[in-house]
């Protein structure tokens, strides 16, 4: 069954019987019929696996003792096949129960054992367990794949829109540039607040966009190239000054800090985390950044802010759309650490945050060569 279609109310589920005694198969047939079950009968181990070949079953009752392939050697054949590795298995039984052998029993996959002359009830019940287990199975797996094509659909809903709204964004940008070059104070005093809510909209769109590509392409895509990290810090630097002199940015470079990697998302992940270190760290206190090129296979980055980060936002940092006291005083849509988390996992490194002596850190480990997807 294809677990696109919506699994019945009662859907009939296959029951294996193997049994080299013809009339034993009919007892269990006897026993076991009923509505929603089709029962599949062999005579011996072969007949089996070949039924297994084209049949799923929810459960598989075994004759132990059997010609040329017994209950045991069947069991441990269908462990070792990936498409009826987890059918549950019964033994069935006419010997004395023997520790030894019931040992070799579990040990080749049974659930359980039965012995002969069995008990109609407790079979039926048994199976009926398997039953609906199987089910139940098939109703999550089904629930589970409906809900995996809504998010991805809203997910590509999400890119499409990200990637429309670009275009009358950038026009409403372009025309709130024009409209600043106004002699009326007024009329550029409106223009400026334009031009600055169509960048932070541009901002959220781009974030927007980048949660879709981690989310349907399993993570965000990198251009790793030869790279120096000090010449892009120094460049966020200098534009930092010149946007928001007030909160100064000290940049603190040690050793070597050229490698391979994707200069404009590093970039991106940089001023990430000063901007969030601006918006949540003390007011007026300096942003501190820390580059360390003095391991030969890595660099290190740290960048710290006055302040401490409530211990219980911690370990929801990098969550997309995340609650939480960090985000109270915050215009953005909550995806920016996440999105920094993917850039930093697609350049095979490493980020965590935490406080320190009333400082909030985030702190990164990079290797010099990232991988190339």
């Amino acid at each position: 069954m294809n677990l696109a279609e919506a699994p019945r109310e009662q859907e009939t589920v296959k029951c294996l019987l193997v049994d080299d005694l013809e009339e034993n198969l009919l007892a269990l047939s006897a026993l076991l019929q009923g509505p929603g079950v089709e029962l599949l009968l062999a005579r011996s181990g072969a007949q089996a696996l070949e039924l297994l070949l084209v049949h799923d079953v929810a459960l598989a009752l075994l004759d132990v003792q059997m010609p040329e392939m017994d209950g045991f050697e069947l069991a441990e054949l269908m462990r070792g096949s990936e498409r009826t590795r987890h059918v549950p298995i019964i033994f069935l039984t006419a010997g004395l129960s023997d520790a030894r052998r019931q040992f070799r029993g579990y040990g080749s996959g049974a659930v359980d054992f039965l012995h002969k002359p069995i008990e109609p009830y407790v079979l039926r019940s048994k199976a009926e367990v398997f039953f609906q287990l199987y089910r139940q199975k098939r109703q999550l797996a089904y629930e589970l794949e409906q809900r995996t094509r809504t998010l991805q659909l809203n997910e590509m809903f999400v890119a499409v829109l990200g990637h429309d709204l670009r275009n009358p964004l950038s026009a409403m940008i372009f025309a709130g540039s024009v409209l600043q070059r106004s002699a009326d104070p007024s009329t550029r005093n409106s223009a400026e607040l334009i031009v600055s809510t169509g960048w932070r909209m541009n901002r959220m769109i781009a974030d927007l966009l980048d949660l879709a590509r981690a989310r349907l392409a399993g993570g965000i895509a990198i251009n790793p190239e030869e790279a120096d990290l000090e010449i892009i810090a120094r460049r966020l630097q200098a534009d930092r000054e010149q946007l928001k002199p007030v909160c100064a940015l000290e940049l603190h470079c040690t050793g070597s800090l050229r490698g391979c990697w994707d200069s404009d998302r590093l970039e991106q992940v940089l001023n990430n985390l000063i901007g969030n270190a601006v918006e949540h760290g003390e007011a007026g206190a300096p942003i501190q950044l820390h580059l360390d090129g003095s391991a030969p296979e890595h660099i290190g980055i740290r960048v710290s802010n006055a302040g401490s980060i409530a211990e219980d936002v911690l370990g929801s940092l990098f969550t997309p759309f995340r609650g939480g006291r960090l985000r109270s005083r915050g215009e953005g849509l909550g995806l920016g650490l996440y999105i920094v988390k993917q850039i930093v996992d697609a350049h095979g490194g490493e980020i965590r945050a935490y406080n320190e002596d009333g400082r909030s850190v985030f702190a990164l480990q990079l290797p010099r060569t990232a991988p190339r997807r």
